[in-house]
């Protein structure tokens, strides 16, 4: 027999979040689950689903702070993503909330069978399975936990990522954020907007102004140069190229 399914209610509303609790009971002899936790808005959320990933996320749309379909985003984009489940009043963001590779859409005031329908659909998206089943949307934003908070950081924002050991350091011009994705995935992810310059190291393109050669004893070697940012970033000789390149690549 397959453990209960890990359920995660996400709504403003306390009524709802009950209403959805009770469901929740009613199937639980047809579909055995669990209620991992609740959040009444979506950075809530989003910090509780990282330290405890669910199976299933049920989720309302129109949040303040952050509307469902950002949460989706991000969730989607977590190591082990959970199936979501739209549970919302308004059907006009049904084409959007599917664009974001939800696997379902409930209008409340939501029926248990049709509950039930959609927690069974969930069943073969467990983390166990081939998350690749469902399309990752095209993010702008970094999702990071640190001391018990989520940061949403802007893809804009970004000035490079280094990876170091375990991590990835993501820097602005604010301050620095550790990340727990492999720099060769990002790359893959931003082809168009982050610019390998070191086997370490991808720079933000619209930061990147230019390069300059650095002479030291008998050596030289080239340095990425960011916009109002005082660090230089070594260029691997490997990555040569995008000196020569860097007209082309559009600054």
């Amino acid at each position: 027999m397959s453990a209960p399914l890990a359920v995660f209610i996400v709504d403003d509303e306390a009524p709802a979040r009950t209403r959805l609790r009770f469901l929740l009971d009613d199937c639980r002899p047809d579909l055995p689950n669990r209620l991992l936790g609740e959040a009444d808005n979506g950075p809530d959320a989003l910090r509780q689903l990282a330290e405890t990933p669910a199976d299933v996320v049920l989720l309302d749309i129109q949040m303040p702070q952050m509307n469902g379909l950002i949460v989706a985003r991000h969730l989607l984009r977590f190591p082990a993503p959970p199936a979501v489940i739209f549970v919302t009043a308004h059907d006009e963001h049904a084409v959007a909330a599917f664009e974001v590779g939800v696997l379902d859409y409930l209008l409340k005031p939501v029926r248990l069978p049709r509950l039930v329908q959609a927690l069974q659909r969930a069943r073969p998206l467990r983390a166990e399975d081939d998350a690749t089943l469902r399309p990752l949307a095209p993010r702008r934003h970094f999702t990071v936990s640190d001391r018990g908070r989520v940061w949403l950081v802007p893809l804009e924002d970004v000035l490079y990522l280094r990876a170091a050991q375990k991590y990835v350091t993501l820097r602005t011009h604010a301050r620095e954020y550790l990340l727990s994705e492999a720099l060769a995935r990002i790359e893959e992810e931003f082809p168009d907007t982050l610019l390998r310059v070191h086997r370490n190291c991808l720079v933000n393109h619209r930061h990147l102004v230019g390069f300059e050669l650095r002479r030291q004893g008998g050596e030289s070697h080239w340095e990425a140069v960011l916009r109002d940012w005082p660090e230089r970033l070594p260029v691997s000789r490997r990555q040569h190229a995008v000196v020569k390149a860097f007209r082309a690549f559009g600054a």
